[in-house]
């Protein structure tokens, strides 16, 4: 079994677990935590997104190369693990541990703004180097800041990208080709994903509606999160099980019937050898667009309807945050299972729960986890599907 001995997160609830906790405890009256800017889409359009607007930790000056602000949400996370992870080194030795990473952007924004100087001015910005917008440039900068001398590599898989990198980690630990892992990661503002999905009718001009009937799209947000994973039992929270699909139905749509969704939800539970009625809470994928919120329903029904477990989607919270919004939802969840913090209620209140939809178990009202049992799902462009459940290992 894999532990989780740490985590650490900064995204629009707040800077540590700490206030993200607290903010958390607000359950849907958190909308103040999305905010409207300009300057990320063409023609100034305005739009809603889950900012990082906390001060983020500096990237250390002999470090200067991997000066991106997709690695300072790395690195702000990672100080809030650091004791813990230094300890395992310790214990574990600097090749026995690994380093993966999942992001989509990586440093795209810095080589955006290079590309504009240059235009411009024919000359690059001081400080910028080529490698800052490389989707492996995160792994590389944890892995060089610890020295550490374990496999380290970043996966990029659009929004299961820290879903695949948390798996991996458990996947080398549990081979015995390492004893921890660094798993995670970190996805940072950049004009042209967020015009991607503009492009690709996705975006909302309001605050997001997870599941409403008046839902028409995405709120975009940054994050970072890490998790230390050991082979010990140092935590008293476990990952149970993992399950992945790749139903391949269409490069941006998911299928239409959620079957590969299912198919993930399945697997994760074949793998902790769990059955529906074990699972106390889901945290859905719940982007809010029409057809995702249709299809994971429709599989979230098929799987669990008849058994216990309640649901929501805390992407009206935090915003999506893309390739890191499974580590950033696996956080919350952690949040959830360790503390006696209400879970996540959808907000129903400008519009009501789609009746096109399959009858899921909302929640709308404030209750505590029950069963510490949580699957946390996260689905992303090409079918790539992932679920992740997570509980006390007693």
């Amino acid at each position: 079994m894999t532990y989780i001995a740490a985590v650490g997160a900064v995204n629009s609830l707040g800077q540590d677990i700490t206030e993200i906790s607290h903010n958390l405890a607000l359950n849907y009256n958190a909308h103040h935590h999305l905010v409207e800017r300009s300057g990320w889409l063409l023609h100034d359009k305005r739009a809603w997104f889950g900012e990082a607007s906390q001060q983020l930790a500096c990237i250390p000056k002999q470090l200067a190369k991997f000066n991106s602000r997709n690695n300072q949400l790395i690195y702000t996370a990672y100080l809030q693990i650091e004791h813990t992870v230094e300890k395992a080194i310790k214990q574990f030795g600097k090749q026995k541990i690994a380093v993966i990473m999942g992001t989509s952007t990586s440093g795209i924004h810095e080589g955006d703004l290079a590309v504009k100087q240059q235009l411009q001015s024919n000359t690059l910005p001081n400080g910028y180097y080529y490698n800052q917008q490389e989707l492996g440039d995160p792994a590389s900068f944890l892995a060089t800041l610890l020295d550490l001398k374990g496999p380290a590599y970043t996966i990029s898989t659009a929004c299961t990208s820290s879903a695949r990198a948390i798996i991996s980690g458990k996947r080398l630990i549990e081979s015995g080709l390492v004893d921890a892992a660094i798993v995670g990661g970190a996805d940072s503002f950049s004009r042209m994903p967020i015009n991607g999905f503009l492009a690709l009718e996705s975006m909302s001009d309001k605050p997001c509606m997870p599941f409403a009937q008046a839902r028409d799209g995405i709120n975009i947000g940054e994050a970072g999160a890490l998790f230390l994973l050991t082979k010990d039992a140092s935590g008293d929270i476990a990952i149970l099980g993992t399950g992945e699909s790749s139903d391949a139905h269409h490069i941006s749509a998911p299928h239409p019937q959620g079957i590969g969704a299912e198919k993930a939800m399945v697997n994760a539970l074949q793998d902790a050898k769990l059955t529906p009625n074990d699972i106390g809470y889901i945290n859905l994928h719940g982007t809010a667009t029409p057809l995702n919120d249709q299809a994971e329903s429709a599989a979230v029904y098929r799987v669990f309807h008849g058994s216990n477990a309640v649901c929501s989607s805390t992407k009206h919270l935090t915003g999506h945050t893309l390739g890191t919004a499974a580590a950033t939802e696996l956080a919350i969840s952690y949040i959830l299972m360790s503390q006696k913090i209400a879970l996540p209620q959808q907000d129903f209140s400008l519009s009501p729960y789609d009746p096109n939809l399959a009858d899921i178990a909302m929640v709308t009202q404030k209750m505590i986890l029950e069963q510490p049992i949580i699957m946390s799902n996260s689905f992303a462009f090409g079918g790539n599907n992932a679920s992740l459940i997570i509980g006390t290992h007693k």
